[in-house]
């Protein structure tokens, strides 16, 4: 168990019920529940609950209530059993609470309560949203006789579980939607069950669009007011049919396009999905490039992780900038490659274009082109700081800086000439040690130190169609669970989800690193920490799936993804190596 691992995981708000179809988050995601609420989980293991027992008491039959709602597969059925006849008609699961430890049903007259403390919950698109309010902790059910027997007559539209059960049964995935400026593809982490109707799931859940919240951050190009007429179906050499219906319009060429990208993305999630034909209101959707169904490896140059992004790691020596692969750090050619620069750390845009520095007094901030020319030019673009981060950079060109100035924190972003400060609620002003800025633009993830230890908080950046941004949400804390006794050492970018996270355990000769998804539900990416052995400075970590996540030494880099955490020396005097963003 991790130190954030099994903290809680307490509520899912199930998906919302659309046309008929219960739809259960894992990651935010839906399954279908035809007819009674049936979903296959396809994990081997069935459980059946008993139906209502004649002459039950009312707390008798809350607690056989809470029990059918384990069903595996899952399933709404038998629990419905245990409600009165319109209540059963009316009870429509839009979301699902979960708790760790069962709770004690107590009769108050016509009602039984339950108190759930430690319950946390996702919305009906099956995002995490954390700890359940408190005003919603107790939750009453209300009797009534039928044919004289006890049933809840008034309920909750959502499905109450153990969080253990859940963790079981459900799994994190992602949805993707596009920036406002329509460039690249966002990630939204959501939970949905396991088993074979996860294309169901996934596509069932991109359709109910973005949360209203999100307005400025993200956008969907799936019409709304559609729905999945039948099930996916993926046949044996993996196409899967999406029969969509609805009102949504006759899409022109380019928003298929896109819906296609946001489909593929979310569908390569499946492996047994090799490509996707769609058809609206019983119409084949002609597919981009005429083909007969859309490869989900399409829509590469909307990675979210940077399209075309280099994948070359870069770093300083003696004060100028290298760059190459872990056996092979040179100098790069040009000014910038040159040891009279004294800077102490760098960053470097998606397309290896440009290179940030910070000066070596952290009080200025330098950009230079990288490139053959050595007469181009390492200009200053900020000046008059009191100790300025690693710069960090988006898909757009846009640099951002964090200044930690005797006030607190000071971000702003730099386009061009221009530098804009940006207001950010619950990370300026604050003590900030570290920041990374997602790829996409859409997220800006700190490090903040308080009284009570280090905190991870994540905030979402808000853009303009035309790609200004507008400002940021209230940063939320994700990551550690409470447990903040040990520092945090450093973060790096893990996938485009989820981040990975630096503490030194007990022994200050090992370090430990773990996953922490960036939405701030429970690590349920990577259950078990790794060890490293040695001490690590730092992190070298990028969204890329495919680029290997380091642990920065003083003599050099550890693959901590590999099974014998080979060390690659590095040459003396090499430090700040990072991954370009």
């Amino acid at each position: 168990m991790t130190r954030r691992g099994l903290a809680a995981l307490a509520v899912v708000l199930l998906a919302a019920l659309v046309g008929g179809c219960v739809r259960v988050p894992d990651d935010g995601p839906v399954v279908e529940t035809r007819s009674e609420g049936d979903v296959s989980t396809d994990t081997g293991f069935f459980f059946d609950p008993r139906p209502p027992e004649d002459g039950a008491a009312p707390t008798e039959i809350v607690r056989q209530f809470l029990i059918a709602m384990r069903a595996v597969p899952v399933s709404t059925k038998i629990a419905r059993e245990f409600l009165t006849e319109d209540a059963a008609a009316a009870w429509n699961p839009q979301g699902t609470i979960t708790y760790p430890t069962p709770p004690t049903p107590t009769d108050s007259g016509q009602a039984v309560t339950i108190r759930l403390p430690d319950a946390n919950h996702l919305d009906s698109r099956g995002a995490w949203r954390g700890a359940l309010p408190r005003a919603h902790r107790t939750i009453t059910f209300t009797m009534a006789l039928e044919d004289g027997e006890w049933r809840i007559d008034r309920l909750p539209n959502a499905l109450i579980v153990p969080e253990s059960w859940f963790q079981q049964y459900f799994r994190q995935v992602s949805l993707y939607y596009f920036d406002p400026t329509a460039s690249i593809l966002t990630p939204e982490p959501v939970f949905v069950p396991r088993g074979d109707q996860l294309a169901s799931s996934l596509v069932q859940a991109l359709l109910m669009g973005p949360s209203p919240d999100l307005s400025r951050v993200i956008q969907s190009f799936i019409p709304p007011g559609l729905e999945v007429s039948v099930g996916v179906t993926v046949s044996d050499d993996g196409v899967a049919d999406i029969l969509l219906s609805g009102d949504g319009g006759r899409p022109t060429a380019n928003t298929i396009e896109m819906m296609m990208a946001q489909l593929a993305w979310t569908l390569r999630q499946e492996p047994a999905v090799k490509s996707i034909r769609l058809s609206f209101n019983g119409d084949p959707v002609p597919l981009p490039g005429g083909v007969s169904s859309y490869r989900v490896d399409g829509g590469a140059q909307f990675d979210p992780a940077g399209f075309q992004a280099s994948p070359l790691l870069y770093g300083l020596r003696r004060g100028g900038v290298v760059s190459g692969t872990p056996t092979a750090l040179e100098p790069v050619a040009g000014a910038l490659g040159g040891r009279s620069l004294g800077m102490r750390s760098i960053g470097v845009s998606l397309d290896a274009s440009t290179v940030a520095g910070i000066g070596a007094n952290g009080t200025s901030v330098l950009v230079g082109e990288l490139g053959s020319n050595k007469d181009t030019k390492v200009r200053t673009v900020v000046s008059g700081g009191q100790d300025f981060l690693r710069p960090a950079w988006d898909f757009s060109g846009r640099m951002w800086l964090v200044d930690r100035t005797s006030r607190g924190a000071r971000v702003s972003y730099v386009e061009g000439t221009t530098v804009r400060t940006l207001w950010v609620p619950g990370i300026s002003g604050e003590r900030v040690r570290s920041f990374l800025v997602s790829r996409d633009g859409s997220r800006l993830v700190a490090v903040i130190s308080g009284p009570a230890g280090d905190a991870i908080v994540v905030t979402r950046i808000e853009h303009r169609g035309t790609g200004q941004v507008l400002g940021a949400t209230r940063a939320r804390r994700i990551g550690a669970s409470g447990d903040d006794e040990l520092p945090i050492r450093a973060i790096a970018w893990r996938s485009t989800s989820s981040i990975d996270v630096l503490t030194p355990p007990v022994a200050t000769a090992l370090a430990m690193i773990e996953a922490a998804p960036v939405d701030g539900s429970p690590s349920s990416i990577d259950p078990t920490a790794v060890t490293v052995g040695g001490v690590l400075t730092g992190l070298v970590g990028s969204p890329a799936g495919d680029e290997p996540v380091y642990g920065l030494t003083r003599r050099g880099l550890v693959d901590v993804g590999s099974s014998d955490q080979h060390l690659t020396p590095l040459p003396k005097g090499t430090t700040g190596v990072v991954y370009v963003g």
